[in-house]
Formats: structure tokens, C-alpha cells, sequence
């Protein structure tokens, strides 16, 4: 078995075993038409079969492509899917709320997804799956109680250039594979067009960074370029909060 024949099995028997632990059979994710989605749908398949549920919620920001990409995806592997738009949760709030960023609108639009994946989740007495590689989740590159809640993540230790090479094993189309990574939170947005730099640049200096503990200096010297380095640390370091649990106040030495 060559590295990725070894993931998909890993973490195929990985799911079955997390989701019985949590006394379920079924789990529900959302499949956006992005690579991440893609390949959690596609091991999700191999675990489950029938009793994966997959969810495409555009918004009214959302591209055409995703759903079409979406849709392809989920009809070449026999996956079961609903679409149910957000849009109109989104619009109708911002209704009152006309000076809102595109970044506000985009967070809002993935916490609108989540609540209905978690509602759909309650309906079909399923788990939710989560999307998140371990680059995104490295440089914060998520919304909190948005894209990055899930009750379990079959995909947070690999790195988003690991993803493209596990979802070219797994068979993911095309159309996914060659269009630029994006959020999708508002038209033409991209990740390495918001980073300023490919992931193949930045999974560099993350796996040098987390893997082979090399601190600022020594990525320098080793010859990363300083803006390169300077802007992945400083994601780490101003998006760490986002992987924790909320810090509960330690009372015991007041009582």
C-alpha cells in the first residue's frame, strides 16, 4: 500500500469507530464542492454508504460552480445530498444591517450553514463531519462556531497540499482539483489570493515550522522568503484562540 492507500484506510475504520464511540450510525457534512468537503464526503461514503447525509447550502454570495461541482461529485459516487439555501437567513439579517464587510456577511453565512447542519444532524439523529485540514486550522482559516464546528474531523493532520494528493487517490473530480481553493464567503474570493501566497509556499514553512520545530530565524535562514515566514507565524499566533475550548474562569482559589 503506498502513504494515501494507507490514510483512506486509516481513516475510513477511523469514522466508524469515532462515530460508534459516540453511540451513532449516521453523520451529515456539508459538501461545498471544495476539495476539503470532497474528500471527508468520499471516505464518509466508504464508512457509511447510505447513512451519510450530504448537505450543499449555498448563499446568495455563493458561486454557481460550488453547487455545480457539488452536485457532480455527489452524483458520480451515489451520495445522498439535499441543497437548502441560506441566502434568505443572510439577506434578511443584513437587511437591517447595510454597513456590514464582506467579511461580516461571509462569517454570518457560515455559522447560517452550521446551524443547519447541526439542525439537520438533530433530524437525522446523525454527527457532524468536519472539513477543516490542518493548514486552515494552523493559520485560523475558519469561522468559529462556523466551518470549523464539527464533532469529529477525519482531516485535521493533513496539510492542504496532503489533501489535493489524497483526493487525487480517491478519485475526486477534476473540476475540483483545478480551480483555485476559496471560502467561498463572497464572489471571486480565494485563499491564497487573501494569504498572498500558494499553500504549496506556506505548507512549506508550516511543516518546517510544527513538524521540525524551526523557529523564525531558523526559517529564514534556511531560506524562506521573511514576508512568507512572518505571515504564517503571525497566523498561528493571532488565531490560536480558535482551537480551544472557552476559558472557564478557575474559581477554586476564591471558594
Amino acid at each position: 500500500m503506498n502513504k494515501y492507500e494507507k490514510i483512506e484506510a486509516y481513516l475510513v475504520q477511523f469514522l466508524k469507530d469515532e462515530v460508534a464511540k459516540a453511540g451513532f450510525s449516521k453523520v451529515v457534512l456539508g459538501i461545498s464542492g471544495g476539495v476539503d468537503s470532497a474528500v471527508v464526503a468520499l471516505l464518509a461514503r466508504q464508512a457509511f454508504q447510505n447513512d451519510l447525509l450530504g448537505l450543499m447550502l449555498p448563499a446568495s454570495t455563493s458561486s454557481n460552480a460550488s453547487v455545480e461541482h457539488a452536485s457532480e461529485l455527489c452524483e458520480k459516487f451515489g451520495i445522498r445530498y439535499e441543497k437548502i439555501p441560506v441566502g434568505s437567513l443572510v439577506d434578511l439579517y443584513f437587511s437591517h444591517h447595510s454597513d456590514a464587510s464582506k467579511l461580516r456577511i461571509g462569517n454570518f453565512s457560515a455559522r447560517m450553514r452550521m446551524s443547519v447542519l447541526y439542525d439537520i444532524s438533530a433530524r437525522e439523529n446523525a454527527l457532524v463531519l468536519g472539513t477543516g485540514n490542518k493548514s486552515e486550522i494552523l493559520l485560523g482559516y475558519g469561522t468559529i462556531f462556523g466551518d470549523l464546528a464539527c464533532a469529529i474531523n477525519p482531516i485535521g493532520n493533513l496539510y492542504k497540499t496532503e489533501i489535493f494528493e489524497l483526493a487525487r487517490h480517491l478519485g475526486v473530480p477534476d473540476s475540483i482539483l483545478n480551480k483555485a481553493p476559496s471560502a467561498d464567503l463572497w464572489e471571486d474570493q480565494s485563499d491564497e489570493g487573501e494569504f498572498g501566497f500558494t499553500y504549496a509556499q506556506i505548507d512549506k514553512v508550516l511543516f518546517a515550522h510544527i513538524e521540525e520545530k524551526k523557529d523564525k530565524n531558523a526559517l529564514i535562514a534556511l531560506g524562506f522568503e521573511r514576508e512568507l515566514v512572518e505571515m504564517t507565524l503571525n497566523r498561528i499566533e493571532n488565531n490560536r484562540f480558535k482551537g480551544k475550548l472557552p476559558t472557564i474562569a478557575d474559581l477554586h482559589s476564591v471558594k
